[in-house]
């Protein structure tokens, strides 16, 4: 057992759904990464499911993964959009995803993406400063448009995560302390192109405990409280996402526990919830599939020299992350300790420290747990072609996206004529 339920071994070969990962890597070849659409379809519904009567929303969150063919099947299900860009917008879109279910989150967005915005008629703009409703309020009077608007409250809760993924402190860039938050509310008349719909929290990612979820939710229920009783009108609660999935051995509430503490939580009103999943939706659906090329043996350390690299999946480099790593092929070689590296000339270029693993030059390995913030944060250092990816359903695969190849990253540049 891989203990990743649509990734599993038969007869020591790893398969996902029916398919054999080694037919995958020898038809599009390495690195790649893989996506099981039965655990996509089986993670939305769990959520979805877990609300019963309650009167809700899932917002994919975007920034996750950005590949289409994903957008459209959470679209298909159902599901609205979490987006920080423009770009994303554009991607939810070009996915068949509805505009009048997508929330426009994050700290910066320019005056471009606000008028893209307003002029598809997105659900809702979580904002995050005074600065940014001003300039939200002047654009939407240009456009002669009234902006929906929730604002995003710093609930100042430690997410107990790591402190790149942490949002929900008073020191983060993010969201509006709740007291700022209430003046600006009750000033709604100062912004005539505005509507205050709802309030939002997000307080980070990768969070293992539901006690920081019950901590936001009862500040912004406080805030709540103080809105209603001067007479302003909320329609929506935002609760942000955050949920972390398993990487190794990690205790985790299940999607069943988190949405009832959500519900429960905020049981005493009649507002319509949003969530934000992103990783918990697309994390363990997606491994990285990649070759090794070279096993290196030194006094020191063993290393296994793989065609993926930091590139590919920037997780491990940047933030130390742990990620499962199994051989496609059991029982290959003999067993040692090996360090899982790349080819990017960094010595932070790596996927693995310290795994106990049996491997010979050649075989396969997969990077499990790769389906969030892995294409989606991929480049091209090193002048390395973006990967394909490849949706599996039961025995069937698809390209959902093609290689990228040398040519295409040259195509916007230009040498300078003397």
């Amino acid at each position: 057992m891989s203990g990743f339920p649509e990734f599993d071994y038969h007869d020591d070969e790893l398969f996902v759904e029916s398919v054999p990962l080694k037919q995958i890597a020898e038809k599009f070849g390495t690195p790649c990464y893989v996506y099981s659409q039965s655990a996509l379809t089986k993670a939305y519904q769990e959520f979805d499911a877990a609300f019963a009567n309650r009167d809700h929303l899932i917002c994919f969150a975007v920034k996750a993964n950005s590949n289409i063919a994903i957008l459209n099947l959470f679209s298909q299900l159902g599901s609205g959009f979490d987006i920080v860009s423009g770009g994303e917008l554009q991607r939810v879109i070009k996915a068949g995803g509805d505009p009048g279910k997508t929330v426009f989150s994050g700290v910066g967005k320019n005056m471009h993406e606000m008028r893209m915005a307003l002029d598809v008629n997105i659900l809702c703009f979580n904002v995050e400063s005074e600065a940014e409703l001003i300039s939200l309020n002047q654009i939407a009077k240009e456009m002669n448009k009234i902006a929906p608007v929730s604002l995003r409250i710093n609930p100042d809760v430690d997410a107990k995560t790591h402190p790149y993924i942490s949002t929900g402190l008073k020191e983060n860039k993010f969201g509006i302390p709740a007291s700022e938050a209430e003046r600006i509310y009750q000033s709604a008349r100062l912004y005539q192109n505005i509507r205050f719909i709802g309030l939002d929290y997000h307080i980070g990612s990768q969070l293992t405990e539901l006690e920081p979820f019950i901590q936001a939710s009862k500040k912004m229920l406080n805030l709540l409280d103080t809105l209603q009783s001067k007479n302003l009108e909320i329609e929506h609660l935002d609760l942000g996402g955050g949920l972390g999935i398993r990487y190794t051995n990690e205790i985790l509430p299940s999607i069943r526990d988190y949405v009832s503490t959500l519900c429960t939580s905020t049981h005493q009103v009649k507002q319509r919830l949003l969530i934000e999943p992103g990783r918990s939706l697309v994390g363990n659906a997606g491994i990285l599939l990649t070759r090794i090329e070279y096993l290196k043996h030194t006094p020191t350390r063993n290393f296994a020299i793989v065609d993926a690299a930091m590139n590919d999946l920037m997780r491990p480099a940047l933030y130390d992350a742990y990620h499962e790593i199994l051989p496609v092929n059991k029982n290959s070689g003999e067993i040692k300790d090996y360090q899982v590296v790349g080819p990017v000339c960094e010595t932070g270029d790596f996927l693995g420290h310290d795994r106990q693993i049996g491997l010979m030059s050649g075989d396969f390995l997969a990077i499990m747990s790769a389906g969030a913030y892995g294409m989606s944060m991929s480049s091209n250092y090193n002048s390395r072609p973006r990967v394909a990816e490849i949706m599996v359903d039961k025995n069937t695969t698809h390209i959902i996206r093609q290689r990228e190849t040398i040519d295409q990253l040259f195509s916007n540049e230009k040498i300078l004529s003397h």
